[in-house]
């Protein structure tokens, strides 16, 4: 697979989990937990995305 394709698989998939993650944390923020019962999966899904963030500047950097 070229270079090209891969990084540009790893960004619609990386922003298809990203929409998916802040998503589910909106909805568990607004929902019954409120805003201090999802503040912990809003602390999980921050260090999450930073993770794949760097995997997909990672890949990019790749030879």
């Amino acid at each position: 697979m070229s270079k090209t394709s891969r990084i540009v698989i790893a960004l619609i998939a990386n922003g298809l989990f990203l929409l998916f993650i802040f998503g589910l944390a909106h909805s568990i923020s607004t929902g019954f937990a409120g805003f201090w019962g999802g503040l912990p999966f809003w602390i999980i899904s921050l260090f999450v995305t930073i993770f794949a963030l760097y995997d997909v500047f990672d890949e990019m950097r790749k030879k």
